[in-house]
């Protein structure tokens, strides 16, 4: 007996091990491109999304205490199960194979499609449990959403961070619901809010022409839409510029002024630009490309941002970083410290990410490539202040902990400076995974301006500048000021975010305050009906405010 149950044990082991050489690739593929939402280890906890170990043979929406989709709800309600072939279909195109699933991006190539299945067959086993909203040391009511109203302030200070893992890493990604009949965004007194877009689907950064017209990048569709407004108020029309792009972020029109040359699109690992004539509704041939490579990895954070020096010479280049705190790099990089750092810059991480979590610099045709600056784990939201020429990041700061460690923020970068990522956060607080590593970068990391609430993911940002002959111009007050959208959290047991906030400035620099301004998007603790991602300001003045959520461009302006 003891024989065959030793037989028995070894006929799975070995099972399991070649089923883990015969899924490198999967693996790889799940790592760089799929593991900053998901798990597919059971021991891990949750995630923005559902974890995917013991998904062959599981009912879609069926993970305990996930908040899906009703869409998805709804297709596991009616039997859909995932076998090999199901998962085929859906990673291919997961909205066309369920229209209004949270999922943004498939997996085109089939291959990788194919690797990155078999991989999930070998996981399975028994999920540790998550932490649920309320769990021990959550934040207090004064931190949470139901409190949100504009005009509210809050100043975050580097001397008031809790210890980490004061509380539980929670996984509560939100449900996104449809918006309540009459419900409209929370704007301050003396404003009005309005719908200058809708059915764009999951746009997220928006561009301003000369003439007013707003670019609309869209990733999940590879593509770069045109909103045209003939009266102001409402987008009248809606144009494909261009398409067949590869998960395109960032946009920036260069030079600056009235007559640009070119539009720049940064992919996920590359950066084009089309030639651009002011009032052009659909591009020109095929894209010039300028940046071929942007890193040795694509996965993790997606988004790559662009944005010009205020001379014009040089263009910058976020990219944010392949894991959470970089943990399977190792302790020292496959050069001398000394000569990395000169390569790379201070503070540059290794492996898979090099050049990751950083800021490069270019000149406008793609040559010359160097640092800018590092520690940055995700700046999604860029821009080069257009009084001061100073470089701004939005940043998203590491995950699992706790609720309220540590602040996302808003920064401005120094060329040639460290923001701490992976080994300290918000000045020389050591990160307690990596503890050890790197002690001669305690002193070199600068704290960033203005600390955000954790896990409330700033995203796209813009300097409020009244256009010349503004009809619809904010106050005075307003001038100068940063709008930051807040898309909300997932790693927090209490939500926050999912709103507009104002980045107090005060001659170009951040006064470490920040205020609400629009909000309003939460139902409960579960659900919510709007996702902010990026903020824009029209040509007559109103502020536009891009909900992918919701699938709806928001415009904000005075009273009148």
């Amino acid at each position: 007996m003891h024989t065959t149950i030793h037989a028995a044990v070894a006929a799975a082991c070995f099972a399991l091990a070649a089923a883990a050489c015969a899924t490198p690739a999967g693996r790889t593929y799940f790592e760089q491109n799929c593991a900053s939402c998901h798990t597919a280890d059971p021991g891990m906890g949750a995630r923005a999304g559902p974890g995917l170990f013991n998904v062959i043979g599981r009912k879609a929406a069926a993970v305990p205490g996930f908040n899906y989709t009703d869409a998805l709800a709804k297709a596991g309600a009616a039997g859909k199960t995932w076998t090999k072939e199901e998962l085929d279909v859906f990673l291919r195109d997961p909205n066309k194979d369920v229209p209004g699933t949270a999922m943004p991006i498939g997996v085109a190539d089939a291959k990788a499609r194919a690797a990155v299945i078999d991989y999930l067959a070998t996981q399975s086993g028994k999920a540790t449990s998550a932490a649920t909203p309320g769990a021990k040391g959550a934040a207090s009511d004064g931190a949470a959403w139901t409190l949100d109203k504009p005009g509210d302030m809050h100043h975050i200070k580097a001397t008031d961070l809790v210890a980490p893992f004061a509380s539980d890493s929670a996984g509560n990604g939100p449900k996104l619901a449809a918006r309540p009949d009459g419900a409209m965004p929370a704007v301050p007194k003396g404003f009005k809010v309005g719908i200058y877009a809708e059915n764009v689907g999951k746009s997220r950064l928006p561009l301003r022409a000369p003439n007013g017209d707003i670019f609309l990048s869209e990733a999940a569709k590879g593509q770069i839409t045109v909103l045209r407004s003939r009266g102001g108020e409402k987008a009248d029309t809606v144009s494909v510029f261009a398409n067949g792009l590869s998960r395109p972020y960032g946009m920036a029109l260069w030079p600056a002024g009235p007559n640009p040359q070119y539009l720049y699109v940064a992919n996920v690992n590359s950066v084009v630009r089309f030639p651009y004539r002011v009032g052009e509704l659909k591009a020109k041939g095929e894209p010039e490309v300028v940046i071929e490579k942007i890193s040795d990895t694509s996965g993790g954070h997606v988004t790559r941002t662009i944005a010009f020096s205020k001379d014009g010479k040089t263009m910058l280049l976020s990219v944010g970083s392949a894991t959470n705190i970089a943990a399977g790099i190792g302790a020292t990089p496959p050069l001398p410290l000394p000569e990395w750092e000169a390569r790379y810059g201070v503070g540059a991480a290794w492996g898979e990410e090099r050049e990751r979590a950083a800021v490069l610099a270019f000149d406008v045709d793609g040559r010359n490539r160097r640092p800018f600056a590092n520690g940055l784990r995700n700046c999604v939201g860029m821009l080069v202040h257009p009084a001061t020429g100073d470089l701004f990041c939005s940043v998203n700061e590491r995950d699992e902990l706790g609720d309220d460690l540590p602040p996302d923020y808003v920064t401005r970068v120094r060329k040639g400076g460290f923001y701490g990522w992976p080994w300290y956060y918000i000045g020389a607080n050591e990160e307690p995974r990596l503890k050890g590593i790197r002690p001669d970068l305690g002193t070199k990391v600068i704290v960033p301006d203005t600390l955000i609430q954790p896990h409330s993911a700033p995203l796209g940002m813009v300097v409020y500048q009244a256009p010349k002959g503004a009809t619809f111009a904010f106050p005075a007050a307003y001038e100068g000021d940063i709008f930051v959208a807040l898309h909300g959290s997932w790693n927090r047991g209490k939500r926050t975010g999912y709103k507009v906030v104002r980045v107090l400035m005060k001659n170009g620099v951040p006064t470490g305050q920040y205020q609400d301004f629009m909000t309003g998007m939460v139902l409960g603790d579960r659900d919510v009906w709007g996702r902010p991602a990026a903020v824009e300001v029209a040509a007559d003045g109103a502020l536009l405010v891009v909900d992918d959520g919701g699938g709806v461009v928001w415009r904000i302006a005075p009273q009148k």
